[in-house]
C-alpha cells in the first residue's frame, strides 16, 4: 500500500456502527473542550483588560487632577473676549485704510 491510500483511509469517515458511534461521542468532547477553553480564554482577557484599565487609572491620577485645577471655572474667560470660539480684535481707526 502506498503513502496516498493510507492517508485517504485515514480520512474517510468511519463505516461501522462502532466507528460512527466513537467519531460522535470524540466529536462532542473535542467541541466541549474548544467551548471551555474560549470561555477561560474569554476569562483571562476580561481579567487583565480590568487590571490594565484600574493601572492606567492610577498612573493617570496626578494628570487628572492637574487638568482639572488647570481648567477654567465656567463663565471665565482667557483674558480675551471670545464669542463662539472667534477673538475679536478691535483694529485702531486709523489703521482701517492702509
Amino acid at each position: 500500500m502506498n503513502h496516498f491510500h493510507a492517508r485517504n483511509n485515514f480520512v474517510r469517515p468511519p463505516q461501522t456502527l462502532f466507528g460512527r458511534i466513537v467519531a460522535f461521542i470524540l466529536t462532542g468532547v473535542l467541541i466541549v473542550l474548544a467551548l471551555m477553553f474560549s470561555l477561560v480564554a474569554l476569562a483571562v482577557a476580561a481579567v487583565g483588560g480590568l487590571l490594565f484599565a484600574g493601572w492606567f487609572w492610577w498612573k493617570t491620577r496626578a494628570l487628572r487632577k492637574a487638568m482639572r485645577e488647570a481648567a477654567p471655572m465656567p463663565g471665565q474667560t482667557g483674558g480675551g473676549d471670545f464669542i463662539d470660539g472667534e477673538c475679536v480684535r478691535e483694529i485702531p481707526d486709523d489703521r482701517l485704510l492702509r
